[in-house]
C-alpha cells in the first residue's frame, strides 16, 4: 500500500493537473482562429508578400510546397526558394517550378560561411533580396491551403507585426498520433499561448513552418543576422520580436498549413534528439530537472492506485483532465481521437527518452550536426541566449 507521502503527493499532482487543465480550457477559446476571423479588404488591392522557403535535401516535398504557394488565392506574392547546399534534386526541382512561374526565384547556396547555421544563413540571404512589406519564413515541407495567406494577411494587417500560425500535423500511423497528441497536450498544459498578445507578458512564440512578419519589424530585431548560430532560430526570433514590444499573435487555423513532421514514433524521437537539448540552452541540470518534473507530473498519481479509494480518485482526476485536453485539441487542431489518451503514459516515456538521448548524444559528440555541418558545443553555449 502506498505511503501517506505518496498519497498526498499524488493528490497535489492531481490538483495541479486540474488547475492547469481548467486554465487551458478556459483560455484556449480566446485564441483567434483564422477560419472564423472576418476578412477585411486590404486597401482595395491584393496584398504583397515575400515567401522565403529555405530547403536542404527536400526533394520529396519541395515541389508540393512551392505549388501550394503558387495556388494561393487573392494574394500577390514573390517566392524566394533557397537551395541550401542540397545533395539531392532539391535545386533542380526548384528550377523546374520557377521556369513555369514568373514569381518564383531560386537562390543556390554552395558554401556556408563560418559562424552560421545553414537555415539562418539561407533565410538571411533571401530576406536581403525580398521586396515586399511582409515576409513569410516557412519550411520546404509545408503544404498551404489555398486561402491561407489571404486569411493570415487580412488578420495580420489589423492585429500583428509578427503572426504565427499553428500547423496542422499530418499523422500517418498510430505511433505518430500517439506521440504528437501527447506532446501537444503537454505543451498547452505548461505554456500559456493566450498571453502572447499581452505586451506585459514574457510569453512569446516562433514556429519555423509559419513566421509572418512585417518588414519593419524584421529589421527592428536585426533580422536573422542577429541569430547566426541559434539552433532554435524560430523561438529566439519570437523572443526578440516580443522583446521589442512589437505586436505578436498566435492563431489557429486547421488545415491552413499542414506538415508531416516525422516518420513514426521513433522518427519523432530522432527529431527531438536533434534540438530539444537546445531548449534548455545545453544545460544538463536544467534538462534533468525538467525530466524529473515531467515524470512526477505524469506518473505520481499511478503510485496511489494501490491505496484506498480516496487515493485512487487522484488518478481518476488526472485521467479526466488528460481526456478533456485530448478532446479539446482534437476539435481545435490535430483531429486525433480523444481515445489516444490511453497511450499517454507510453508517449511520455518516449518523450523522456528523447530528452535524455538528446543531451547524451550532444555531450558525447561535443556538439550538434545540423544540416550536414558540425557545430561545437562550446560555441553553441557561447551563442545561446534566452528563449523566454
Amino acid at each position: 500500500m502506498p505511503s501517506l507521502f505518496v498519497i498526498v503527493a499524488a493528490w497535489v499532482i492531481a490538483l495541479l493537473w486540474l488547475w492547469r487543465t481548467i486554465v487551458a480550457l478556459r483560455n484556449l477559446p480566446y485564441l483567434p482562429d483564422l477560419l472564423r476571423e472576418p476578412e477585411t479588404n486590404l486597401s482595395g488591392t491584393k496584398p504583397y508578400i515575400s515567401v522565403i522557403v529555405p530547403a536542404r535535401n527536400e526533394e520529396r516535398a519541395i515541389e508540393q510546397t512551392l505549388r501550394s504557394l503558387l495556388a494561393q488565392q487573392d494574394v500577390s506574392l514573390e517566392i524566394i526558394a533557397v537551395n541550401d547546399r542540397s545533395k539531392d534534386a532539391t535545386g533542380d526541382i526548384m528550377e523546374r517550378v520557377a521556369a513555369n512561374a514568373g514569381n518564383v526565384r531560386v537562390l543556390h547556396i554552395e558554401t556556408l560561411p563560418p559562424g552560421w547555421m545553414g537555415k539562418t544563413h539561407a533565410m538571411a540571404v533571401a530576406a536581403r533580396q525580398a521586396s515586399a512589406p511582409w515576409l513569410l519564413f516557412t519550411d520546404g515541407d509545408v503544404v498551404f491551403g489555398e486561402d491561407c495567406l489571404r486569411r493570415a494577411l487580412s488578420y495580420a494587417e489589423r492585429e500583428a507585426d509578427h503572426l504565427v500560425l499553428f500547423p496542422t500535423l499530418i499523422c500517418k500511423d498510430f505511433g505518430e498520433r500517439m506521440m504528437l497528441s501527447a506532446i501537444q497536450v503537454l505543451t498547452f498544459l505548461t505554456w500559456r499561448p493566450w498571453k502572447i498578445a499581452d505586451a506585459k507578458s514574457r510569453e512569446s512564440i516562433g514556429v519555423g513552418a509559419f513566421n509572418l512578419v512585417r518588414r519593419e519589424a524584421y529589421d527592428a530585431i536585426g533580422g536573422f543576422e542577429a541569430l547566426p548560430l541559434e539552433v532554435l532560430e524560430d523561438l529566439r526570433f519570437g523572443f526578440l520580436t516580443k522583446q521589442q514590444k512589437l505586436r505578436q499573435r498566435f492563431v489557429f487555423g486547421r488545415d491552413l498549413i499542414r506538415i508531416h513532421w516525422a516518420e513514426g514514433a521513433f522518427g519523432i524521437v530522432r527529431n527531438l534528439t536533434k534540438n530539444i537539448f537546445a531548449v534548455f540552452r545545453f544545460n544538463p541540470p536544467m534538462l534533468l530537472g525538467a525530466c524529473v518534473a515531467l515524470a512526477v507530473f505524469c506518473f505520481m498519481p499511478l503510485l496511489a492506485l494501490g491505496g484506498p479509494w480516496p487515493a485512487r480518485i487522484s488518478f481518476l482526476v488526472v485521467v479526466a483532465c488528460a481526456f478533456a485536453m485530448y478532446r479539446n485539441l482534437s476539435r481545435r487542431s490535430n483531429g486525433i481521437r480523444a481515445a489516444y489518451v490511453a497511450t499517454f503514459p507510453v508517449a511520455v516515456c518516449l518523450v523522456l527518452y528523447a530528452l535524455v538521448r538528446s543531451m547524451a548524444v550532444t555531450l558525447v559528440r561535443g556538439g550538434v550536426v545540423w544540416r550536414g555541418t558540425f557545430y561545437p558545443l562550446a560555441e553553441l553555449r557561447k551563442q545561446a541566449q534566452p528563449l523566454r
